[in-house]
């Protein structure tokens, strides 16, 4: 079984914003109706990417979320692979190794990382012309919560999308990646984080740093105001592409995200820039994958992984990488 260890995951998701969709550049209708009615019932997911070298072989699974509410996902094909396999290499995730105790006396300080320093209301920190969609917007989706007022703009959005995910019908939750985990556990097959550690020596004065900083995130509430509806719409296919197994359909979709935008804003603050383990976050995950990986193809005859799926076909893909490195890739049909 995989070792548990005592660790927190930094920022509390900061570094794993959901996956939001494409970012585009006109808003639309706030009103608009959806034009994607998202599937339900039973459905088989993607196909598995196939990566060997020699007599080895690795299998690749991609997820995806938001998915459809009311679907139900069939993981007969995951668990046939799984059971066959050696080892199960987790997605890769940072996350912060700061220990039991340092871990609990750094918990009450989280308190409040949410909201502006100062106690100030959006109101204050964005533009006229900006509060004034915020309060459509907020309208439409979240309705009266005066709490999300002293939300830093960053923070704020991602309620918003959150909010507007439900009343299209989908679900941000982590049943496929945590179905696999049963499945694993089931077999007993062993799981492997793919990711790495991020020792920080002062959580606490961390944490508080960041509450009492700025964070220059405008750019990304203001993305996410204009593109709301259509970056659900667009949601909405990847969704129903995922669902449906639909490799063409999830290979044409454009990966690049509205997320990069919040994603930076915090990774570009000065308390980020301050602290190497918060560095290069996303090239870490990347290499750290990678070896992981080739260790795993290296030791086992067969291997299971699982990636979010726009690090398979998006253009950072990971199997890209290996296939640089001489692995042979194939795509499901």
């Amino acid at each position: 079984m995989r070792k548990r260890t005592n660790r927190y995951v930094l920022w509390l998701g900061l570094l794993a914003l959901p996956a939001f969709a494409q970012t585009l550049e006109q808003a639309v209708d706030p009103n608009a109706i959806p034009a994607t009615v998202v599937v339900e019932g039973r459905r088989p997911g993607p196909g598995v990417w196939k990566v060997s070298k020699g007599t080895h072989v690795m299998w690749v699974f991609g997820t995806y979320a938001p998915l459809p509410r009311k679907m139900e996902w069939d993981a007969s094909r995951v668990e046939r692979l799984v059971a066959k396999s050696q080892e199960v290499l987790m997605p890769p995730v940072a996350k912060a190794h700061i220990g039991f105790f340092s871990g609990l006396t750094a918990l009450p300080s989280l308190i409040g990382i949410k909201r502006n320093p100062d106690n100030a209301v959006l109101h204050d920190v964005v533009p006229a012309d900006v509060y004034a969609h915020w309060t459509v917007l907020k309208a439409k989706y979240i309705g009266d919560d005066d709490g999300i007022e002293h939300y830093r703009p960053v923070f704020a959005g991602e309620e918003l999308l959150l909010a507007g995910l439900k009343k299209s019908g989908l679900s941000y939750g982590n049943e496929v990646l945590g179905k696999i985990e049963d499945i694993a556990k089931k077999n007993k097959v062993n799981m492997t984080d793919s990711g790495y550690d991020v020792m920080v020596d002062d959580p606490r004065k961390l944490v508080r740093d960041f509450k009492n900083s700025q964070v220059d995130d405008l750019v990304c509430f203001t993305k996410t105001l204009d593109t709301l509806d259509t970056d659900l719409e667009t949601m909405r296919v990847r969704a129903n592409a995922w669902a449906n197994g639909d490799i063409a359909e999830i290979r044409g979709l454009n990966f690049a995200e509205r997320r990069d935008a919040c994603l930076d804003a915090v990774m570009n603050s000065s308390i980020a820039k301050d602290a190497a383990a918060l560095r290069q976050v996303r090239q870490r995950l990347r290499t750290s994958w990678l070896k992981a990986a080739e260790n795993a193809l290296a030791s086992n005859a067969t291997t299971f992984a699982v990636l979010e799926i726009q690090d398979i076909v998006g253009p950072t893909s990971y199997l890209a990488g290996l296939q640089a490195r001489g692995y042979t890739v194939e795509s499901p049909r």
